[in-house]
Formats: C-alpha cells, structure tokens, sequence
C-alpha cells in the first residue's frame, strides 16, 4: 500500500467520525508549503541575482537594469524557476524582482495562500519603480489577478498555469486526499477564514481586468486543467490566450514561445507608450 492510499483512507475513516479534526489537518497540510532545493540548472541564475529585502522582511533576487518587471513564483516553488524568461527580459533591458513568496525561501512566515500572495505583491510594488509588468506562474499567477483587484498596478499582466479560481483548487486538493464530503466542506471553510476573504470572491469572473495580458497554459498540465487558461481569458477582455502542446506544470517555464510571447506584449506596451507620448507633446 502506498503512503498516499494510506493517508487518503485515514482521511476518508476520520473524516466521517470527525470532520472538523480532519479538516484542520488537511488545512495544515495545504498552507504549509515545503521548502524545495533548487535544481542544478537554476543554481547559474542564483548566483547571478542581487538579493534584496523589502518592506516586512519579504525576500526577493533582482536582475538586470531598465523598466521594472515582477515575478511570483507558483506554491512550493523559487524565483528561479523563471531562469530562462529572466534571461530573455534581462537581454531585453529589463530589470526583473522575484520574490520569494510568503513562507517561501527567506521571505517570513510559516504558512501562505493566495491572499498573502496578493499582498506580498502589493507591498513590494510600493517599493519598486513603476511596473511594466507583472508575470506570475501557478498561485503565483492566480494571485497576481487577485493582487490587481486589490490596487496593485502594472502596465501588463502575465499568467502561467493559474487556475481561474481558488475554489477549484480546494476542492480537487480535498478530493485527492481523500476527505469526505462534510470534511471538505469545513476545509474549505478553515481556509477561507485564515485568509481573511470569502473564498468565492477569488475567482476571475468577478474581477475587473482592464490591462492588457497573456495568459498561457500547456495542454498537458497535469495540476491545472487547461480549461482554466480558458475561462480566465474569456473573463479579461485585453487578454490572449497562448495554449502550448506540451510543457506540463513547470516546464512550460522554459518554452522559448512563452519568452517570445511576453517580449511582444511588452514591446505593445512600448509602442502604445510612444504613440500616447507623441500625441500628448
């Protein structure tokens, strides 16, 4: 038997007698991210980064010089998971902040959800230039949608791999560890509460997207269903909608027809930039 199918039947026996113990033990596994040795191929771009701290002890690696660039990672991930993007942007003149997410790398914290995702990214845009854009990867994406809601602001936005709603992503994560229905349910609420808003109000459809974007996505991811990437673009009316064949979750980090697709958007920016100051002199 293995460690999963062992703890999905505890789940599945303990869920039924107590849920809410149950629940609380789910929680406590979901907002608990694990801390994830970079691999080989990133420890180059490590080397390479100025690590900076900013307001609240947040941590973040900064690359390059130019037009400011920002950066989430995904859950349990690293800022240089991006290495090859921050390469192409940094070869591009741009100047790129990473961070390192909410009890994430040497950021604080011990526990994180999209919420403190949202804020980290506010509280590091009060203390950067002004944005050019904001690219985020998994959670990190879904947050940058979030963060955007709640007064962040950026020339262009980014998604990759982000689900198009938190709710989605509770219920598959309770399913797969097995709780039953009352115990998910109470999950989901135990969420809801330490992050301080209505778990349905974290969905894309009932935000207001009015910056251009790109959302991408890999047809073979096997976290996000790509039929997310769909419902976030039909939701963000100056968005496109880039679905690769292949890629998975992470790798779709690296395809060069992602870099590609964010450098042409920011080029767009720069031309309407132009344009608006031509007309204004």
């Amino acid at each position: 038997m293995s460690s999963l199918t062992w703890v999905r039947g505890v789940n599945a026996t303990l869920g039924r007698l107590a849920p809410e113990w149950a629940a609380r033990r789910m929680r406590e596994v979901f907002i608990t991210p694990r801390a994830l040795p970079p691999r080989d191929w990133e420890l180059p771009m490590l080397a390479s980064a100025e690590r900076i701290t900013l307001r609240f002890g947040l941590s973040a690696l900064r690359w390059g010089e130019g037009p400011a660039v920002l950066l989430m990672h995904g859950w349990e991930g690293r800022p240089t998971q991006f290495a090859h993007l921050i390469r192409e942007l940094v070869g591009a003149g741009y100047a790129v902040v990473a961070l390192d997410g909410p009890a994430h790398g040497r950021s604080p914290g011990r526990h994180a959800n999209p919420v403190l995702f949202a804020r980290a990214m506010l509280e590091a845009a009060s203390e950067l230039p002004p944005l050019r854009a904001v690219i985020g990867h998994s959670m990190g994406g879904a947050s940058a949608l979030l963060a955007s809601q709640l007064g962040l602001r950026t020339e262009a936005l980014v998604t990759i791999a982000a689900p198009s709603r938190v709710l989605s992503v509770l219920r598959r994560f309770a399913a797969f560890m097995g709780l039953p229905r009352e115990a998910r349910y109470r999950f989901i609420r135990q969420v809801e509460r330490l992050a301080g808003m209505p778990v349905k109000q974290l969905d894309v459809s009932r935000y207001s997207l009015d910056m251009p974007g790109l959302v991408v996505h890999a047809e073979d991811d096997p976290q996000v269903p790509v039929d997310e990437a769909q419902a976030i673009h039909a939701a963000w009316p100056g968005s496109r909608l880039l679905r690769l064949q292949a890629g998975g979750h992470q790798r779709v980090l690296a395809d060069p027809a992602l870099s590609d697709a964010v450098l042409a958007l920011l080029e767009g920016q720069e031309v309407s930039r132009a344009r608006r100051l031509a007309l204004a002199s």
